[in-house]
């Protein structure tokens, strides 16, 4: 199925959007995460970790989710095809294998979160927790693998993409 040109330029700028703006929210979590372990600020290290989860919920989630989904979309309306190139199923594994990991990482940063509005742990024990930097680091760049992968197009059809592509020339030739 193809999408109509404009229906394809709107899903792909959606998509386009929602994916920068997952990898900004990314940069920004992560600038956060760098405050807490280098600040010596206590009240600093307190109010970065109490950013970290409105930044998580309200906007990496629904972003990584909406990327996802307009992927998908953007994909299935297109002649690239969401099971016929190894770079878009590389793509599509990389955001799922991301989303199922933000998503199990949101509850150990609700634990954090609420140890670090205790005013009784000290500065030590908030850096110790790391704020999820490795997470945001990994988070960060597998996001821009999947951008090479978007920008470069690696060759390659997969098994189902060739048996697609030979029948339509089947299709046109006859």
């Amino acid at each position: 199925m193809n999408m109509s040109s404009r229906l394809r330029k709107f899903t792909l700028t959606a998509h386009i959007t929602v994916s920068v703006g997952w990898l900004g929210a990314v940069l920004a979590y992560l600038s956060l995460a760098v405050v807490i372990k280098t600040s010596e600020d206590i009240s600093l290290v307190r109010a970065a970790y109490l950013a970290l989860e409105p930044i998580t919920s309200y906007v990496l989630v629904p972003l990584a989710i909406a990327s996802l989904i307009t992927g998908i979309v953007i994909s299935l309306g297109t002649s690239w095809g969401l099971f016929r190139h190894y770079w878009v199923i590389f793509k599509l594994i990389l955001t799922v294998f991301s989303i199922i990991i933000l998503l199990a990482f949101t509850q150990s940063l609700t634990r954090m979160v609420s140890i670090a509005a205790d005013s009784t742990t000290s500065i030590n024990e908030l850096r110790e927790m790391g704020a999820g930097i490795s997470h945001a680091v990994g988070a960060l760049v597998i996001l821009l693998i999947i951008m090479i992968l978007s920008v470069y197009k690696p060759k390659g059809m997969t098994r189902y993409g060739w048996q697609k592509q030979q029948k339509s020339r089947k299709g046109s030739s006859q």
